[in-house]
Order: C-alpha cells, then structure tokens, then sequence
C-alpha cells in the first residue's frame, strides 16, 4: 500500500485498473480513521478490484476555523490501519493545493433543500463545502461506487444529490453505522473525549433508543421533551438539536403520518466536543 500526495501519482497507480475495466471503489475520509472507516474499506474491497482511501482534512466545509484547526490529523496511524485492510488499497492524501489550487472556496449547490435541514441550519455553508470537494476527488479518483457511512446520514442523502447535479457516473452506497460497546457511534471526534467523557457521551445513543422504542407509544411533542429533559438532567452533555424528520425530505414533522418513514437526528456538545448520530425509527 503506497500513499498517493498528488493526482498524477494515483493515476500512474489506478491506470492499469482502469485500462482493463476493473472496477474502483472510493472511501473518502477526513483521516483520523477508526473501525468505522475500516469496515467502510473492507466494504470496498469486497465488491470492487481496487479501493482508493482518500485522508484529506476540507477546509471549506468547516464554519468555524478553531473546529478545523482541532480537527485530528492522524496521517502516521491511519496508514498503519489501513495496512491491515486485505484487498488492493490506494491511499490519497492531497494537499490543499492539489485540490483547489490558488482557490479555496465552494461551490454553492441546490440539493433540492436537504442542505437547510438540521445539520444546515447550523453549520453554514457546511454541504457547499462537502458538495464541492467530493466532486473534485470524484473526477480526479474516477470511481464506480463511492462508500458513506449513516452516521452522516444527512451528508449521505446530499451526495447522492451531488452526483445528480453533476450528472457523475458513481454509485454511492451507504454503509450502516459502527458503534463502540456502550452504543455511541464511532468518530473521529471521539479522540478528543477522555474516558469519563466518551462514558457519558454514550447517553446519546441511549436517548435515540428510547425515543426508538417510544415511538408508537408518544406523540412528536412528548418525544421531544423526552429528550430535552434527559439533556436537562445532565450536566455534561449539551442538547445542539434534536429532530425527528422524514427520512426522504428531511424535512422536520411534528405528526406521525401513515405510509411514512422517519429518522430521529441529534447533535450533542461534550465539553465542546460535537457529535453527531440519528436512529430508523419506523
């Protein structure tokens, strides 16, 4: 497994795939890879000749620069994990001068309003960001099938708008979440929780299940407050949002209609520190 710096050599590396019609899976990262990650590659590997990886912290898809500057950047040890992935596997790892060159701003994109739901309303510019850099890796990477976790559930449902808009020839699979033992989903983040931390972040997979569980039983209303007294009650976590939408708009409802299915999203703050999970509730 070789890492890839710039487009030129990860060509030179995919040429003898693509001359013979192999097929090219593609797991985009922003590194600080874990299990997530590496179930996402296996994924890959298993349906495709070749994988590219790309580890690429975007800068415009960040709102706010501290959240960019604390972001973890762990090239060393993702490299090593990555080695323990059985297939083809190319790394690419570019700077931001490969990617956008002398021009680091976005694209702005209608995805058809999915991008002003939730994680839209308050991260700006948030999914131009995200729009923009995935469709200048997929043009330079050139894949058949693209993997995304659900954990980013709402990203997810705007790449697919992506490749629409931009009319690119790329399947793009979504891949159920991963969770640690106690049921918090797997990110990046976590690294920044210490041990008593990552404890009582796992209230928010905790929370979902119950709202889960609920779901037949309470209204839209009385799920909400169910949640926002959980939060209440803890002094470590902070409630960012909490919604229940449907799964295809993503639009927030605030009744439960017949013949339709819904998600439960959240984002907590812990100590600064925030994660993002959702849950199928029907």
């Amino acid at each position: 497994m070789i890492n890839h710096e710039n487009n030129a050599s990860l060509q030179k590396a995919l040429s003898p795939f693509l001359e013979n019609c192999k097929s090219v899976g593609f797991v985009p990262t922003m590194g600080a890879l874990h299990k997530g990650h590496i179930s996402l590659v296996e994924q890959a590997c298993n349906e495709n000749d070749c994988v590219v990886v790309s580890i690429f912290v975007n800068p415009t898809q960040f709102n706010k620069a501290q959240d960019l500057e604390k972001y973890p950047r762990t090239l060393e040890s993702d490299l090593k994990l990555l080695k323990s992935v059985k297939g083809n596997v190319f790394v690419f790892s570019p700077n931001v001068s490969e990617l956008y060159e002398n021009n680091i701003t976005s694209k702005k994109y209608n995805f058809s309003g999915i991008e002003n739901e939730m994680e839209g309303k308050h991260r700006e510019g948030h999914f131009d960001g995200v729009g923009t850099v995935l469709n200048l890796l997929f043009r330079m990477v050139k894949p058949n099938k693209a993997y995304l976790g659900e954990k980013d559930f709402q990203q997810l449902e705007v790449v697919k708008k992506l490749v629409e808009i931009e009319k690119l020839p790329v399947d793009i699979i979504g891949c159920s979440i991963v969770r640690e033992k106690s049921g918090l989903a797997m990110s990046s983040r976590n690294k920044r929780l210490n041990e008593d931390q990552l404890k009582e972040a796992a209230l928010i997979f905790k929370t979902l299940t119950e709202v889960q569980q609920n779901f037949d039983v309470l209204n839209f209303s009385q799920l909400n407050k169910l949640v926002e007294n959980t939060f209440d009650k803890n002094q470590f976590l902070e409630l960012e949002y909490f919604e229940i939408a449907n799964s295809k708009t993503l639009k927030t409802e605030s009744n439960n209609s017949p013949n339709t299915s819904y998600r439960a999203f959240i984002a907590v703050f812990v100590d600064g520190v925030r994660l993002i999970d959702n849950i199928a509730l029907n």
